[in-house]
């Protein structure tokens, strides 16, 4: 996730949020198999089995990432990613953000994600469901790819769908093919935003619906189809940067609150 573009309402920068759940939809018939999930049923911290903390870096999402439970904890079935004003004065971090992967634990190739979430809004929010490679088998950032399957900024009332490479970020082939797409979503309610990743292209919805499809080109190569390696699921909910732009700690506490995490694989 580096550069780019409520019925209920979510009360998230003056406390916890009541959110609608909508269900999840199949996009078309095949038959999938589920094959990895968490439906957060247990209290306490992301189940350590599957998940990890991200770690603080350099990067504009990473910058305030932390390991405390009061940015990243799961209670009633729910998973709670929290941007906040940093509240340690031995941290040198202005804001504390929570975000976690399941890199190390879990990766996949080729197969179906599922995300149904619930995003809050706030000047400088970015919440992010993303993936990146196991093994950069390619090289570093962009040669192995990113694949961001939702990304908000702010108040918007549509988030963003992107694919990044060497193709795309190094060689500027940015629109053969197009490489993002904007959708709307259901503001203030929980969304499934979903992938489903084939040897030959990346297709991209939004509670069932497609919202774009990013093919292989054949005569480019690795450059621009490094997604024939396994990537790693991240969360995160992250603050500022050069893309949402700066923070303003009047619309704190804001958060990304998971009902579950789903990957498939096609049934053969």
């Amino acid at each position: 996730m580096w550069v780019r573009d409520f019925l209920v309402l979510c009360f998230f920068w003056t406390g916890i949020s009541a959110c609608a759940q909508n269900v999840s939809v199949d996009s078309d018939d095949k038959e999938w198999k589920l094959v990895w999930n968490d439906e957060f049923e247990n209290d306490g911290t992301p189940d350590t089995a599957k998940w990890s903390f991200s770690g603080r870096r350099s990067p504009n999402w990473a910058c305030y990432c932390t390991d405390s439970p009061g940015n990243a904890w799961v209670a009633g079935g729910k998973l709670y990613l929290r941007g906040t004003s940093a509240t340690n004065p031995d941290d040198t971090a202005r804001y504390n953000t929570g975000c976690i992967q399941t890199g190390g634990k879990f990766s996949f190739q080729y197969g179906r994600l599922e995300v149904h979430a619930c995003l809050s809004r706030g000047q400088g929010s970015w919440p992010a469901i993303w993936m990146m490679p196991a093994r950069s088998v390619y090289g570093g950032w962009p040669l192995s790819g990113e694949i961001d399957v939702m990304e908000h900024l702010n108040f918007d009332t549509i988030f963003y769908q992107t694919v990044h490479s060497d193709y795309i970020d190094n060689q500027k082939q940015r629109t053969n093919p197009v490489y993002y797409a904007t959708a709307p979503f259901k503001t203030g309610e929980f969304n499934t935003f979903g992938l489903e990743w084939y040897p030959d292209r990346l297709d991209f919805f939004i509670n069932g619906a497609k919202t774009f499809s990013y093919p292989k080109v054949e005569v480019a190569g690795s450059s621009q189809w490094p997604f024939d390696q396994e990537f790693y699921i991240i969360l995160n909910q992250a603050l500022g940067g050069s893309w949402p732009g700066p923070v303003n700690p009047e619309h704190l506490p804001v958060q990304m609150e998971v009902d579950w995490v789903r990957v498939y694989q096609e049934q053969r």
